[in-house]
């Protein structure tokens, strides 16, 4: 009961600590996913590839990549919140932190194909969670989700459309600048969907109704998710 409540309060200091603990785990899930082996998601993808073309690391890649995503966003006319500077100048941090305390899936004394796939379930499991705790804190979009509903709001066009072609892209450019595409790739864009939505349902994260400020001085109205 008591989680219930916190996972529902609205108090700044209670979103904040949601806001900062996800993105943490998105950082560490992201690198579970590389540590795999098996194919990065589409963004990450790109974050590779432009890794490897600018000879940074992962993170710093992704830290590049989300600042420039919301240089697009001035044209669209998008707001950011501190959810989106947040996320944009941390979970990149986060997966080179990541990064460096997890070993690859293959030098684990079992069997590698099995380790390869504990590690991308992890991954996928722990970054739903993760992407769970962070939009429940509704301080911002991410700057890719930004993009995305910036571009359905100028061009008209359904949200699966845009959304499909920004990943297909992300992925494709990433792809061209030697970024890991396989299978983990695969299972990452059926699969993230449904685990997400089930981890809004296990942290009390209610998108369709926000919930009701209680006190002014104390909490705020929830302003939209703090997705990637």
């Amino acid at each position: 009961m008591q989680l219930h409540r916190f996972l529902r309060s609205q108090r700044l200091p209670v979103r904040l600590v949601r806001l900062f603990s996800g993105l943490f785990a998105y950082g560490i899930a992201i690198a579970f996913i590389l540590r795999a082996g098996l194919g990065a998601s589409p963004w990450d993808v790109l974050g590779q590839g432009v890794a490897r073309a600018l000879g940074v690391s992962f993170g710093t890649a992704t830290i590049v990549i989300s600042l420039a995503v919301l240089v697009l966003w001035i044209p669209l006319r998008q707001r950011p919140g501190w959810g989106t500077v947040s996320n944009a100048a941390l979970v990149g941090v986060f997966a080179d932190l990541g990064l460096a305390w997890i070993p690859a899936a293959t030098v684990l004394p079992v069997w590698w194909p099995l380790a390869e796939g504990l590690f991308l379930a992890v991954g996928l499991a722990l970054l739903a969670l993760a992407s769970a705790l962070y939009i429940g804190a509704g301080l911002g979009p991410g700057p890719r989700d930004g993009l995305m509903t910036g571009l359905v709001a100028r061009t008209g066009w359904p949200v699966w459309a845009v959304r499909s072609g920004i990943e297909l892209s992300a992925t494709g450019c990433g792809w061209l600048l030697g970024g890991t595409v396989g299978i983990g790739t695969a299972v990452f864009a059926l699969t993230i969907g449904p685990l997400i939505q089930l981890a809004l349902r296990l942290l009390a994260v209610d998108l369709a109704t926000p919930p009701v400020a209680r006190s002014a001085a104390e909490e705020l109205p929830l302003s939209g998710g703090a997705g990637r």
